[in-house]
C-alpha cells in the first residue's frame, strides 16, 4: 500500500484536538473556520497536500501557547472534497507518512511548518512480528466479546493487509480506545515497539472491560444502578 510522493519541506498544518491521523488512513474533515477554507483553495489548486497535527492540550494549558502541535504528525493527501453552499466544506484526507514538525514557520493566513518525513523500521525479525500481529489480532477479538467497539467488517480488512505497518497502523487508527495511546502509538517508529506498546493499551482496556462487567454482573445497562 506503498504511495510516493513528494513531500514538500514546507507545508499547511491542520492542528486539531483529539485527531490523530495515522498514514493509510482515511479521515473525514469538515473545514468551517476562514484560515482553514483559504488552505483548503489553495491546497486543491497545488498538490492536495498538508499536515495533520494532534494538538497537545496539556502544553496548551502549561504554557498558553495557541494551539501547539505534537511533534509527531501525518502529511495526508486530499481524496475528495466537497463544497457546501455556504461555503464550508467536507473532505477526505488519507494519510502518507509520518512527519516530525521542526518549527512553525507562519500563522497567517493560516499555520505553514517546516517538516522531515519519518521512515519506520521493523525492530525485530519476521518471525516475531507475525506473533505479534497474531497476539494484537487476539486481544483485538478479546476485545470485541467485551463489548468493545471493533467492528467485524474492520477485522475482516485488517485480516487482509500484508505489510505489517500498513496492519498496525489502520489497527490503531481505527481501533485504539484511547487518543492520547494513538497519538503516542504514531510516534513509535519502530513496528514491534508500536506492536508491544499496542498490546498493553488493549490489555488494559480489556482488564478494565472484565472489571465492569463484574460490577454490573447480569444487569443491563439501563438498570445497572441497582447492583
Amino acid at each position: 500500500m506503498s504511495m510516493q510522493v513528494d513531500i514538500p519541506a514546507e507545508i499547511p498544518v491542520m492542528t486539531l484536538p483529539d485527531v490523530v491521523l495515522f498514514p493509510h488512513a482515511m479521515l473525514p474533515l469538515y473545514i468551517f473556520e476562514p484560515r482553514y477554507r483559504q488552505m483548503l483553495q489553495d491546497v486543491l489548486k497545488n498538490d492536495r497536500l498538508f499536515v495533520v497535527a494532534g494538538q497537545d492540550s496539556e502544553k496548551e494549558r502549561a504554557t498558553g501557547e495557541f494551539e501547539p502541535p505534537f511533534g509527531i504528525a501525518s502529511v495526508g493527501i486530499i481524496r475528495a472534497s466537497h463544497l457546501n453552499e455556504d461555503e464550508t466544506s467536507n473532505l477526505i484526507i488519507q494519510g502518507l507518512a509520518r512527519v516530525r514538525i521542526q518549527q512553525i514557520i507562519s500563522e497567517d493566513p493560516y499555520r505553514m511548518v517546516r517538516i522531515e518525513p519519518l521512515a519506520t523500521e521493523p525492530g525485530a525479525q519476521q518471525d516475531s512480528l507475525n506473533a505479534d500481529r497474531a497476539r494484537l489480532t487476539e486481544l483485538l477479538l478479546a476485545h470485541a466479546k467485551l463489548g468493545g467497539e471493533v467492528p467485524d467488517e474492520v477485522m475482516d480488512f485488517l485480516g487482509s493487509l500484508g505489510d505489517d505497518d500498513t496492519f498496525l497502523d489502520l489497527a490503531a487508527f481505527a481501533l485504539c480506545p484511547d487518543d492520547r495511546e494513538k497519538q503516542r502509538l504514531l510516534e513509535t517508529l519502530s513496528t514491534a515497539e508500536r506492536f508491544r506498546h499496542f498490546h498493553s493499551v488493549l490489555q488494559r482496556a480489556n482488564e478494565n472491560l472484565v472489571i465492569e462487567h463484574k460490577l454490573r454482573g447480569d444487569l443491563p445497562d439501563d438498570r445497572i444502578e441497582l447492583n
